[in-house]
Protein backbone atom coordinates (compact mmCIF):
# COMPACT_ATOMS: atom_id res chain seq x y z
CA UNK A 1 0.00 0.00 0.00
CA UNK A 2 0.96 3.36 -1.28
CA UNK A 3 2.67 5.48 2.24
CA UNK A 4 0.85 9.32 2.62
CA UNK A 5 3.57 12.11 3.11
CA UNK A 6 2.23 15.28 3.99
CA UNK A 7 3.43 18.84 5.54
CA UNK A 8 1.75 22.65 5.14
CA UNK A 9 2.34 22.26 1.02
CA UNK A 10 1.89 19.33 0.26
CA UNK A 11 0.84 15.91 -0.05
CA UNK A 12 3.30 13.39 -1.37
CA UNK A 13 1.98 9.98 -2.41
CA UNK A 14 5.36 7.35 -2.13
CA UNK A 15 5.14 4.36 -4.31
CA UNK A 16 7.10 1.34 -3.84
CA UNK A 17 9.27 0.13 -6.62
CA UNK A 18 7.03 -2.51 -7.61
CA UNK A 19 4.29 0.06 -7.19
CA UNK A 20 5.69 2.47 -10.01
CA UNK A 21 6.59 -0.55 -12.14
CA UNK A 22 2.55 -1.37 -12.31
CA UNK A 23 1.45 2.16 -12.49
CA UNK A 24 3.97 2.98 -15.35
CA UNK A 25 5.43 6.15 -12.99
CA UNK A 26 8.97 6.83 -12.17
CA UNK A 27 8.47 9.22 -8.83
CA UNK A 28 6.16 9.51 -6.25
CA UNK A 29 2.79 11.55 -6.56
CA UNK A 30 3.24 15.36 -5.56
CA UNK A 31 0.31 16.89 -4.92
CA UNK A 32 -0.02 20.87 -3.70
CA UNK A 33 -2.43 20.86 -0.69
CA UNK A 34 -3.79 23.89 -2.43
CA UNK A 35 -5.33 21.54 -4.71
CA UNK A 36 -7.13 19.25 -2.77
CA UNK A 37 -10.89 19.58 -3.22
CA UNK A 38 -12.78 16.53 -1.36
CA UNK A 39 -11.53 13.60 0.74
CA UNK A 40 -13.83 10.49 0.78
CA UNK A 41 -13.22 7.35 2.73
CA UNK A 42 -14.72 4.34 0.47
CA UNK A 43 -15.08 0.09 1.54
CA UNK A 44 -15.21 -0.49 -2.73
CA UNK A 45 -13.32 1.67 -4.92
CA UNK A 46 -13.66 -0.45 -8.35
CA UNK A 47 -16.68 1.53 -7.98
CA UNK A 48 -14.75 4.96 -8.30
CA UNK A 49 -12.86 3.90 -11.44
CA UNK A 50 -13.49 5.20 -15.03
CA UNK A 51 -12.08 5.59 -18.22
CA UNK A 52 -9.17 3.43 -19.30
CA UNK A 53 -6.10 2.84 -18.32
CA UNK A 54 -3.36 4.32 -20.73
CA UNK A 55 -0.80 3.81 -19.37
CA UNK A 56 -1.59 1.23 -16.61
CA UNK A 57 -1.96 -2.06 -15.37
CA UNK A 58 -5.47 -3.68 -14.67
CA UNK A 59 -6.38 -7.07 -13.62
CA UNK A 60 -10.18 -7.20 -13.05
CA UNK A 61 -11.01 -6.48 -8.85
CA UNK A 62 -7.66 -7.96 -8.34
CA UNK A 63 -5.26 -4.74 -9.26
CA UNK A 64 -5.82 -1.27 -11.02
CA UNK A 65 -2.39 0.68 -11.12
CA UNK A 66 -1.80 3.87 -12.90
CA UNK A 67 -3.79 6.68 -15.06
CA UNK A 68 -7.10 6.50 -15.85
CA UNK A 69 -8.23 8.77 -18.83
CA UNK A 70 -11.57 9.58 -18.85
CA UNK A 71 -13.97 12.77 -20.73
CA UNK A 72 -14.02 14.11 -17.13
CA UNK A 73 -10.19 14.07 -17.22
CA UNK A 74 -7.24 12.25 -15.60
CA UNK A 75 -7.31 9.92 -12.95
CA UNK A 76 -4.19 8.15 -10.77
CA UNK A 77 -5.25 5.00 -9.71
CA UNK A 78 -3.79 2.17 -7.48
CA UNK A 79 -6.42 -0.19 -6.25
CA UNK A 80 -5.80 -3.76 -4.89
CA UNK A 81 -8.61 -6.22 -4.34
CA UNK A 82 -11.11 -5.01 -2.40
CA UNK A 83 -9.86 -3.24 0.74
CA UNK A 84 -10.06 0.58 2.16
CA UNK A 85 -9.39 3.14 0.02
CA UNK A 86 -9.26 6.80 -0.01
CA UNK A 87 -11.01 8.99 -3.03
CA UNK A 88 -9.30 12.50 -3.54
CA UNK A 89 -10.74 15.10 -5.63
CA UNK A 90 -8.36 17.47 -7.08
CA UNK A 91 -8.43 20.86 -9.15
CA UNK A 92 -5.76 22.56 -10.81
CA UNK A 93 -3.59 19.74 -10.73
CA UNK A 94 -1.97 17.03 -13.24
CA UNK A 95 -5.07 15.04 -12.16
CA UNK A 96 -8.54 15.14 -10.98
CA UNK A 97 -9.07 12.38 -8.91
CA UNK A 98 -6.69 10.09 -6.88
CA UNK A 99 -7.82 6.51 -5.85
CA UNK A 100 -5.97 4.57 -3.78
CA UNK A 101 -5.92 1.87 -1.47
CA UNK A 102 -4.87 2.89 2.06
CA UNK A 103 -5.81 1.94 5.52
CA UNK A 104 -4.63 5.33 6.62
CA UNK A 105 -7.66 7.19 4.76
CA UNK A 106 -9.15 8.36 8.23
CA UNK A 107 -5.70 9.59 9.07
CA UNK A 108 -5.38 11.46 5.96
CA UNK A 109 -8.78 13.02 6.62
CA UNK A 110 -7.79 14.03 9.70
CA UNK A 111 -4.53 15.76 9.13
CA UNK A 112 -5.68 17.53 6.52
CA UNK A 113 -7.50 19.75 8.89
CA UNK A 114 -4.54 20.23 11.49
CA UNK A 115 -1.91 22.70 10.75
CA UNK A 116 0.74 20.13 9.64
CA UNK A 117 4.78 21.17 10.01
CA UNK A 118 6.84 22.01 7.21
CA UNK A 119 8.75 18.48 7.19
CA UNK A 120 7.44 15.81 5.26
CA UNK A 121 5.80 13.34 7.96
CA UNK A 122 3.23 10.15 8.11
CA UNK A 123 -0.38 11.13 7.94
CA UNK A 124 -0.67 8.93 10.89
CA UNK A 125 1.89 10.52 12.96
CA UNK A 126 0.51 14.31 12.25
CA UNK A 127 -3.39 12.63 12.76
CA UNK A 128 -2.09 11.32 16.10
CA UNK A 129 -1.02 14.86 17.24
CA UNK A 130 -4.22 16.40 16.74
CA UNK A 131 -7.37 15.39 18.71
CA UNK A 132 -9.44 12.58 16.72
CA UNK A 133 -12.85 12.04 18.00
CA UNK A 134 -14.31 9.37 19.35
CA UNK A 135 -16.98 7.78 18.05
CA UNK A 136 -18.82 5.54 20.11
CA UNK A 137 -20.68 1.97 18.62
CA UNK A 138 -24.78 2.36 18.87
CA UNK A 139 -24.74 -0.54 20.85
CA UNK A 140 -21.34 0.00 23.07
CA UNK A 141 -22.89 2.95 25.27
CA UNK A 142 -25.70 0.78 26.20
CA UNK A 143 -25.06 -1.68 28.94
CA UNK A 144 -26.56 -5.13 28.59
CA UNK A 145 -29.05 -6.45 31.27
CA UNK A 146 -27.93 -9.72 32.35
CA UNK A 147 -30.15 -12.52 30.58
CA UNK A 148 -32.49 -14.23 32.82
CA UNK A 149 -32.24 -17.95 32.78
CA UNK A 150 -35.21 -19.87 34.04
CA UNK A 151 -34.98 -21.72 37.64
Amino acid sequence: MVTLLLDRTRLEVELSPLERAVSFRRDNLHIARETIVKVQLTDDAWTWLRGVGSPGTHVPLVLAAGTWKSANGDDFVLIRRHKPSVVIDLEGAEFQRLVLTTRHGLALAQALRLDATSELAEVTDIAATGAIPVVESAGSSRKRKPAVRPA
